[in-house]
């Protein structure tokens, strides 16, 4: 019997993909389960629409994450922070504090967790950090921080 998989099975394969099983693998395992459904035109159908609909994400975000790219790419981004004797800071500068300073002067909108801080930032200076936008794109941008 061929099904199409909902979930992740760890020995058949991954959403999506169509498998060919036993009958009695699919109707006493898989399918009470929820985690595949028979393969028929109609579901064969849907999966094509949905991994179509999928792929035309993907592009569009690899287009914003190239647009995004350009507007960044090599640029300085200056912080404002308040610092000790010998340019110690108090505190640290975050993935966050980038993020912010990156959406109020460039408007452009990163999530933290894609902020790649090679060193923890503890001292006045520049810092270059690594931004991936997409898997495949990432932007380094230069951070130079100055005392308040």
């Amino acid at each position: 019997m061929k099904v199409v998989l909902l979930r992740e099975v760890k020995s058949l394969g991954k959403e999506g993909d169509v498998k060919e099983v036993s009958d009695g693998y699919a109707r006493n395992y898989l399918i009470p389960r929820g985690l595949a459904v028979e393969a028929t035109s109609v579901k064969l159908k849907e999966l094509k629409e949905k991994s179509e609909r999928k792929d035309r994400k993907l592009e569009r975000e690899e287009e914003k994450a190239k647009t995004i790219k350009g507007r960044i790419d090599g640029q300085v981004l200056s912080l404002k922070v308040k610092a000790g004797e010998g340019g110690r800071l108090f505190g640290t500068v975050t993935a966050k504090d980038i993020s912010d300073t990156l959406q109020k002067e460039f408007g452009v909108t990163v999530d933290k967790k894609r902020i790649e801080i090679s060193e923890p930032i503890k001292h006045l200076g520049e810092y270059r950090v690594k931004i991936k936008l997409f898997p495949s794109i990432s932007a380094d941008i230069i951070v130079v921080l100055q005392a308040d």
